[in-house]
């Protein structure tokens, strides 16, 4: 049984019981929709991604029956990038992904997957896992996950690190490509200088953009050194504000008007090398991503600048832990208590 199609029949395995059946699907159908949203070449990967791609995290707030809709759903409409991680609700979302992606050809699929683990025998661990759970036999990109410090990258990328699993994986055949993510400058940097990666995925927001210039010099280094570039958090409108009751249970507050949405993607993906976005991690807004961003221009002049507008009324999600590590400090709690990317056992000691 090959697994170039993804496998089925093993969710009893993983302990979620048998698998939820794949929706039918109209192949004209379908083949329509996915031309109508946009495809970007993701640096000298060479693919070519949709410029809106599947928060793996999303699943976290679903069961399997509305996991594998969605999945489906975002397949049907365009999507052929997917993203995910083990640190997503624990493995949860792994498993739900891979029940989900069950009856989708997976040469059709791009599929990108990470790491936190920082050592050798650990990033081989979890590896080996997400494989198993994605039920496929490799990764189209496999990255370190959420560099914040410098030292993160330096032990990654040493004797006995993460870099040595990941780059015998890729001879293995078992990864085809190879990224990482980073929540602040000086680990991006860090990270660009040390090794060639294909991608890099960073925070690439109109608030981020506005309030504190947050993209551009990890911008312009990806592009020296070629790396394509996946925005994260390009439609966040920052930190909640401690008088705002939250809406939604998420560590950050987003656009979601949908004029608002297609702005936000639209700058985002107009940033220099930037070939594609995750959304957050809420299969609404994911889905009005995807139908704002169908035309594939940039933002008039008087969009940019109500964006611009709309930035001046908001926090930065990231202004906090980016002076942090400028500064060589590191405080004993996360920044962000309630975000699934901190791993407090490591970053605060």
């Amino acid at each position: 049984m090959k697994r170039r199609t993804f496998l089925t029949g093993v969710g009893s395995a993983l302990g979620l019981g048998a698998a939820v059946a794949a929706p039918a699907q109209d192949k004209t159908a379908v083949d329509a929709a996915r031309k109508g949203l946009p495809r970007r070449t993701l640096g000298r990967t060479g693919a070519k991604v949709s410029v809106v791609g599947f928060p793996g995290l999303a699943l976290r707030r679903c069961d399997q029956a509305e996991a594998t809709a969605g999945i489906h759903k975002a397949f049907d409409n365009g999507v052929n990038y997917f993203d995910i991680a083990p640190a997503y609700g624990n493995g949860d979302c792994e498993i739900k992904m891979g029940i989900g992606l069950e009856g989708i050809d997976r040469s059709k699929i791009f599929l990108s997957c990470k790491t936190k683990r920082r050592d050798k025998q650990g990033a081989r661990e979890e590896l080996e896992r997400s494989l198993e759970r994605l039920k496929t036999d490799y990764f189209d990109l496999y990255q370190l996950h959420c560099l914040v410090r410098p030292e993160e990258v330096e032990e990654a990328l040493s004797p006995g690190g993460a870099m040595e699993t990941i780059i015998a994986a890729k001879e293995e055949g078992k990864l085809k490509h190879i990224g990482f993510s980073a929540h602040t400058t000086k680990a991006a940097l860090a990270a660009l200088d040390r090794f060639d990666f294909d991608t890099i995925m960073f925070p690439v927001n109109f608030v981020e953009h506005f309030t504190i210039q947050f993209d551009q010099q990890v911008l312009r280094r990806a592009a020296e050194k070629g790396a394509g570039v996946i925005s994260i958090k390009p439609v966040s409108r920052g930190r909640w504000p401690k008088s705002m009751k939250r809406t939604r249970q998420n560590w950050y507050r987003t656009v979601e008007d949908p004029k608002d949405v297609g702005m936000a993607m639209r700058f985002a993906l107009d940033q220099p090398g930037v070939a594609t976005g995750i959304p957050v991690s809420f299969l609404d807004i994911t889905d009005t991503a995807i139908r704002a961003s169908r035309v594939d221009r940039p933002n008039t002049e008087a969009e940019t600048a109500e964006l611009e507008k709309m930035a001046a009324t908001c926090e930065s999600l990231f202004r906090r832990v980016e002076q942090d590590v400028a500064a060589g400090i590191m405080p004993p709690r996360p920044h962000y208590p309630d975000s699934p990317h901190e791993c407090p056992c490591r970053l605060y000691g």
